[in-house]
């Protein structure tokens, strides 16, 4: 059985179709979801892509944070459910409280489209298993807002945890312990700046972004599918209707 991704579209968001080829192309079922839906179709992995939801208006994220979609996203999350939040759905995961810390202006104030290169600190994620240890791979970025940054408790805590994924081996935006790619305590929420969709083909310079991309689809064709159902119920969020 193929495994089922739902990409989520805010308005303002341009990476919705990358994420709908990069994960065809790995052999997955996708549908798109309109950020003003209340529930969520029967999906393994919600994918929130990047882009400039709603404009980036007050802040990063904190206006797609709202969207209807958002509360079923939650809920899935809440339930162990699989979730990926690239570069301005990172930003939208650290508004809604599903990854620790905030995105702040890249440090000097530019805007950054580049190459760089992640080191894959953490490889017992869903989303490195097919990595090996210290692996260093070449995916870009494409960001004003990426310089993450959290208290010292909460970057501690992290990164005794393991919750801090990929590191840049070069930093380019000034992120707090060269973070480019983060996990919430339990790892099935991944929020990363870089965009592995985009490097998934090698005509267009790298396909590292299999390694992250395909290491989650791995993980969902070796698990028993659970039914939405069960995934609402699990969270405590299930509707009386």
């Amino acid at each position: 059985m193929k495994p089922r991704v739902g990409v989520v579209q805010f308005p303002g968001s341009n990476c919705e179709q990358d994420c709908v080829r990069a994960f065809r192309s790995l052999g997955a079922e996708v549908e798109m979801i309109w950020h003003a839906e209340e529930h969520l179709p029967e999906v393994d992995l919600v994918v929130l892509p990047g882009g400039f939801a709603h404009g980036d208006y007050l802040r990063t994220g904190a206006l797609a944070r709202f969207s209807p979609i958002m509360a079923a996203v939650e809920a899935h999350a809440a339930a162990g459910g699989l979730l990926l939040g690239i570069c301005n759905g990172f930003q939208i995961l650290c508004e809604a409280g599903l990854l620790p810390g905030a995105l702040r202006k890249n440090a000097g104030l530019k805007f950054i489209c580049a190459w760089t290169e992640l080191r894959v600190d953490n490889v017992d994620t869903p989303y490195t298993g097919r990595a090996t240890p210290g692996q260093v791979l070449k995916i870009p970025i494409n960001h004003f807002e990426g310089n993450w940054y959290a208290d010292d408790a909460t970057k501690d805590r992290m990164v005794a945890n393991g919750q801090i994924v990929l590191r840049y081996v070069d930093n380019p935006n000034g992120s707090l312990v060269d973070a480019a790619g983060i996990s919430n305590g339990s790892g099935n929420v991944l929020g990363l700046m870089p965009h592995p969709e985009r490097a998934c083909e090698a005509l267009l310079g790298s396909e590292d972004g299999k390694v992250i991309l395909g290491s989650v689809l791995d993980l969902i064709g070796r698990s028993p599918r659970r039914p939405a159902s069960e995934l609402k119920a699990v969270s405590g969020l299930e509707s009386a209707t």
